[in-house]
């Protein structure tokens, strides 16, 4: 995260209805659901209620009542990689897909219904970083921003940010701006002149073990408490809190190795 950080609505609803390209739901797939639960419902204080089944058990997470993430069971044959995705919001996810495939990336699920919530398919962008499109109908994605327990923001973790800004920006209408610095490469994406993302390049310095990904930030009120809680339920600090422009940061992992980052941010 840089200085190129967007402001986060602070205690408020999030929007009522998600401009086509932001970041509008995030959705983590698991072998272990109740103990997912169990951590996070800790970890961020959240209540979990059923959500649509067509890929499996399923779970919604609601802070004050208000939904702000998706848990779902991956059966037991698949050994896919256990980490958060970040949904784009879509007007129409097929015609979305049909671009995707164009611009050289990858449809791996769907477009399918997901019951009367909405319909989604899940993505990989030309250098294989996986996330999701989802076009709302009684869904409309994250309820609530701002708070300790919400998506903060999303960062793609990619070789080189300029290349793959432009297929985002071909497929979701985003444009970019880049941080002006000799000794970083990163990017912000925009929509209507409002920072929604950022694209940070870091070369092969990526996980070997995970390639190009997206990371979400939760807020948190707290970070030496909530660093506290993750290691005590069984996940692990990858990178301890560090100042940054925005208040404090680190990244961590849940106990199956879903990545993750905090940042308690500045008042």
């Amino acid at each position: 995260m840089t200085e190129a950080r967007g402001p986060a609505d602070r205690e408020g609803e999030a929007h009522a209805r998600y401009t086509p390209g932001a970041p509008c739901w995030v959705s983590l797939m698991v072998h272990g659901l109740a103990a997912t639960e169990e951590f996070y419902g800790t970890l961020f204080g959240w209540e979990f209620r059923p959500g649509p089944q067509q890929l499996g058990p399923y779970v919604r997470a609601l802070l004050d009542g208000r939904e702000v993430a998706g848990i779902g069971q991956l059966p037991p044959d698949r050994h896919l990689p256990v980490a958060w995705t970040p949904y784009l919001a879509s007007d129409d996810v097929d015609r979305t897909a049909d671009t995707i495939r164009l611009c050289g990336g990858t449809v791996g699920v769907g477009p399918l219904d997901a019951e009367d919530a909405g319909r989604l398919a899940i993505c990989s962008d030309p250098s294989g970083a996986v996330f999701g499109v989802w076009q709302a109908a009684a869904h409309r994605g994250i309820g609530i921003a701002g708070l300790p327990g919400t998506p903060a923001w999303h960062e793609l973790l990619t070789f080189e940010s300029e290349r793959v800004a432009k297929f985002y920006g071909s497929v979701f209408g985003h444009d970019h701006e880049a941080v002006v610095s000799a000794d970083i490469d990163y990017l912000t994406l925009h929509l209507d002149g409002r920072p929604v993302a950022g694209v940070h390049g870091v070369g092969t310095s990526l996980p070997r073990d995970r390639g190009p990904h997206w990371l979400t930030y939760f807020e948190v009120a707290d970070m030496d408490e909530a660093l506290h809680h993750v290691a005590g339920l069984g996940g692990h600090v990858l990178k301890p809190a560090a100042e940054s422009a925005h208040g404090r940061v680190a990244t961590v992992t849940d106990p199956a190795g879903a990545r993750f980052a905090l940042i308690q941010s500045r008042p």
